[in-house]
C-alpha cells in the first residue's frame, strides 16, 4: 500500500520503517508547515496527543484517503480510526516489531479490513487486535503503570544509589529476573519485598533514609500501602 506517516516523533520514527520493511510505500511529512500530502491509500497520524484534533482537521483538507490516528488514549472519532502500536518508543533506540501488538479501531468495516491487513503486514495476524475506544484508554492506563512509572522508579532507584557510588548497572539483573517471571506467572504471584511480607522494621529503616527526600518517602509509603493491602485483602483484585 501507499501510506503516509505525518509526524517526526518517536512514534513516526520507528513506525514508518517499520511499514516500509513490510514492503508498503511510505511517504513521511512533517505536521508543521503542511501545506500538502502525497496521494495515498491510508494516512496514519503519528503527534503528541494535544495537537491530534487541530493536525487531522488540517488534513481533511489535503488527504485523499482515510486518516487514523496512533494514540492509546484519544478516542477513534478524531479520526477515521487508529493504528495504535502498544510499545515504548525512543528515537535512539531501535525497536523489533516482531514482538509489538496493535491495537485497530475504524470507523467503517472496509477500513478495519485495511488495517488490519497493515498492522498484521508488519507483526503477524496474532499480534492485531480490535478494541473499542474505551478499551484502549484501558489499555494505555495499563501501559502508564506498567511502563512510565517503572522507568520512574527506576530514575529514583539511581538517585537512591548515587550518595553510595553505586552505579544504577546493578540494577539490570534485578530488572531482566523481574520481567523474566512475568512470562511465567501473573504480576501478583510475582511480588517480593518487604511490603509483601510486612516487614514493618525493614519498612521503617528504609523511610529513615529517605527523611530527607519526603517525596520519596511519600512515593515509597504510598505504593508498600498499596502492596500491603493488595496482598491482605484479595477483594482489591478484580474479579
Amino acid at each position: 500500500m501507499e501510506i503516509v506517516v505525518v509526524g517526526t516523533g518517536n512514534v513516526a520514527t520507528h513506525l514508518a520503517p517499520a511499514l516500509q520493511r513490510a514492503g508498503h510505500v511510505v511517504h513521511v511529512v512533517p505536521s508543521r508547515g503542511m501545506v500538502q500530502l502525497p496521494h495515498a491509500e491510508l494516512y496514519v497520524v503519528a503527534v503528541k496527543d494535544d495537537a491530534l484534533p487541530a493536525v487531522v482537521a488540517q488534513m481533511r483538507r489535503l488527504a485523499s484517503g482515510p486518516i487514523v490516528h496512533t494514540a492509546g488514549s484519544v478516542p477513534a472519532s478524531v479520526a477515521d480510526g487508529v493504528l495504535y502500536p502498544m510499545q515504548t518508543f525512543s528515537k535512539a533506540r531501535a525497536v523489533d516489531f516482531s514482538s509489538v501488538h496493535f491495537f485497530i479501531e475504524a470507523a467503517t468495516p472496509a477500513l478495519q479490513d485495511m488495517l488490519q491487513a497493515v498492522a498484521a503486514s508488519v507483526v503477524g495476524p496474532g499480534q492485531v487486535h480490535r478494541l473499542d475506544s474505551e478499551g484502549r484508554k484501558r489499555l494505555h492506563l495499563a501501559a502508564v503503570f506498567a511502563c512510565n512509572f517503572v522507568n520512574h522508579c527506576c530514575t529514583l532507584a539511581a538517585d537512591v544509589l548515587r550518595p553510595a557510588g553505586v552505579a544504577f548497572d546493578v540494577m539490570l539483573p534485578l530488572l531482566d529476573e523481574t520481567v523474566a517471571k512475568l512470562h511465567q506467572m501473573a504480576p501478583a504471584q510475582a511480588q517480593t519485598g518487604p511490603a509483601a511480607r510486612h516487614d514493618q522494621s525493614v519498612m521503617q529503616a528504609h523511610c529513615q533514609l529517605l527523611a530527607k527526600q519526603p517525596h520519596m518517602q511519600h512515593i515509597y509509603n504510598m505504593l508498600s500501602q498499596s502492596i500491603e493491602n493488595y496482598t491482605k485483602n484479595d477483594q482489591l483484585r478484580p474479579d
